[in-house]
């Protein structure tokens, strides 16, 4: 869902960085630990590791995203945008290994929205950017918080402590 447009100082710009594009300027970014998370993430629950793309948007972009998506005119930490539909989730690692050569999508996450909560969470902004990474994976594989029962949160949480992140 997400347009990729060409990086501005060409293809050699994102080297090393995978499927990571900062495209905001009002929270600094170090790009290089999140990659390597997002690939952390992806070999624990059995995913290639170009899988997905992220980019990180401004508040202004989000809240457009989410306008246009969602219905809600505001702005959000993290939005997920699925390659295809699924009707129930992927139980991991099970069914994960049926993806390894699948683009799973897209996800947009407003740095800005995670700075926020991370100051009202007690964490770091580094943390914050690794539970929403892990979070907008988990929505691309097809779980929904919003509807699933907690689900989601339980997944999410066995995850986060096989990640070592705080809860």
């Amino acid at each position: 869902m997400i347009k990729k447009p060409r990086h501005p100082k060409g293809p050699k710009a994102n080297r090393g960085l995978g499927a990571l594009e900062n495209c905001q300027r009002s929270v600094r970014l170090e790009l290089h630990p999140l990659a390597s998370f997002l690939h952390r993430v992806n070999r624990e629950i059995g995913l290639a590791r170009d899988c997905v793309f992220i980019r990180f948007v401004s508040d202004a972009e989000m809240t457009r995203l989410n306008r246009t998506f969602r219905g809600k005119n505001r702005t959000t930490d993290v939005l997920s945008f699925p390659a295809e539909a699924r009707r129930s989730p992927r139980r991991l690692p099970s069914q994960t290994d049926r993806l390894l050569d699948t683009f799973l999508g897209d996800i947009a996450i407003s740095p800005r929205v995670a700075r926020r909560n991370a100051e009202s969470f007690g964490r770091t902004l580094a943390s914050e950017l690794q539970i929403l990474i892990l979070h907008g994976v988990l929505h691309l594989l097809g779980y929904d918080h919003e509807t699933d029962r907690g689900e989601m949160e339980r997944v999410e949480n066995r995850l986060r402590r096989r990640l070592g992140l705080v809860s």
